[in-house]
């Protein structure tokens, strides 16, 4: 097995538990549906967040969907003015097959983040 990192940014529409809840867990499950991973082959998750995201981590989101054996940590992302608002980033590190290719995934608004990843 190889190490390998992921990225993949969403976005949502207002400071709300449950929006967060669901953004999260959407993101993670198009991150591991894309690139074949198992939730025991996940090794760590970073996430970090936008300053407007407060009310609840990420990681607890991530964690109800049983990724449990990670190691998972909230970071609060450095503001830059005018920077994408309500914003939650993640890096995902897992054990893979050799030369897999990796896809990066970013959802609705986060998009224009790496518009050279689109279709």
């Amino acid at each position: 097995m190889i190490n390998y990192s992921l990225r993949g940014a969403t976005c949502i529409k207002k400071n709300d538990e449950k929006q967060i809840e669901f953004a999260t867990q959407e993101l993670l499950l198009e991150m591991m549906t894309r690139n074949s991973i198992n939730k025991d082959d996940i090794t760590q998750i970073i996430f970090s967040a936008t300053r407007d995201i407060t009310k609840i981590y990420p990681a607890a989101c991530a964690r109800k969907l049983g990724i449990t054996n990670a190691s998972l940590m909230c970071l609060q992302e450095m503001y830059v003015e005018n920077s994408l608002p309500l914003c939650i980033r993640v890096l995902m590190n897992f054990n893979g097959k050799e030369n897999m290719k990796i896809s990066n995934v970013y959802l609705h608004e986060a998009k224009k983040l790496r518009p050279d990843l689109q279709d």
